[in-house]
C-alpha cells in the first residue's frame, strides 16, 4: 500500500507562502529527488497554477541544475488537481476533479506504485479531517511572514504526531518529518 504524504514549504510562523521563502539549489535538489519517489501529486487550483511556473523552466532551463531537474521532474510527475473553477488543464498527464472523494482516496492508496504527495494547503486540511494523511514532511523556513495563508486552517480535531527524523539545510530551512499517532479504536 503506498503512503499519502503531505509535503509543503511554510515559514516559521506557520505560513505557506511561496513568494515568502527562498529555495536554494540544496532545497530544489530535495524536492526533485522527493518527486523521483512519487506517482503522483496532488494540488489545489492555487497552488497548480503556481507550480505551472516550472513549465517554462522546462522549455527554457535555468542552467541551476537542480531548478532544472526540479523542473523536469515536476513535468513528468502526474498530477491530479481539486478545483470548482477552473474549467481545464492542459499539462502533461494532469486530471482534473471538482471534489475530494474519500473512496477514491483510499482506492488510489491501494494500487502499487510509488507514494503520493499532497502539496497545497487546503487539500491538507481536507486530508488531515479526513484521516488520510500517512506522514507530514513539513518543511521550515527560517522567515516570519507575520500573515498569509495558514498550513492548517480548519482543522477540526486534534491530531497527535509522532517526530520520525529531521533534515537540515545550509539555508536554514528544517524538514520535519511526522506520522499521525492513530488510536487503536480506528
Amino acid at each position: 500500500m503506498r503512503k499519502i504524504i503531505a509535503a509543503i514549504n511554510m515559514t516559521l510562523d506557520g505560513f505557506c507562502d511561496h513568494t515568502a521563502v527562498t529555495a536554494d539549489e540544496e532545497t530544489h535538489q530535495h524536492y526533485a529527488d522527493l518527486l523521483n519517489d512519487a506517482s503522483v501529486i496532488l494540488y489545489g487550483r492555487i497552488t497548480y497554477q503556481l507550480m505551472e511556473y516550472w513549465r517554462i523552466i522546462v522549455e527554457n532551463p535555468t542552467g541551476v541544475k537542480a531548478e532544472d531537474e526540479f523542473a523536469l521532474n515536476m513535468d513528468k510527475i502526474p498530477k491530479i488537481v481539486f478545483s470548482r473553477t477552473l474549467e481545464s488543464v492542459d499539462w502533461n498527464g494532469t486530471e482534473l476533479k471538482r471534489d475530494i472523494n474519500k473512496e477514491e482516496i483510499l482506492q488510489l492508496r491501494q494500487q502499487t506504485g510509488k507514494d503520493i504527495f499532497v502539496g497545497s494547503p487546503g487539500l491538507i486540511a481536507a486530508f488531515t479531517n479526513l484521516g488520510l494523511i500517512d506522514e507530514y514532511q513539513i518543511a521550515v523556513h527560517p522567515v516570519i511572514a507575520g500573515s498569509g495563508l495558514p498550513l492548517f486552517k480548519n482543522i477540526q480535531e486534534k491530531v497527535n504526531l509522532k517526530l520520525l527524523k529531521t533534515k537540515a539545510f545550509t539555508c536554514g530551512a528544517i524538514i520535519l518529518y511526522y506520522e499521525p499517532v492513530r488510536s487503536k479504536q480506528r
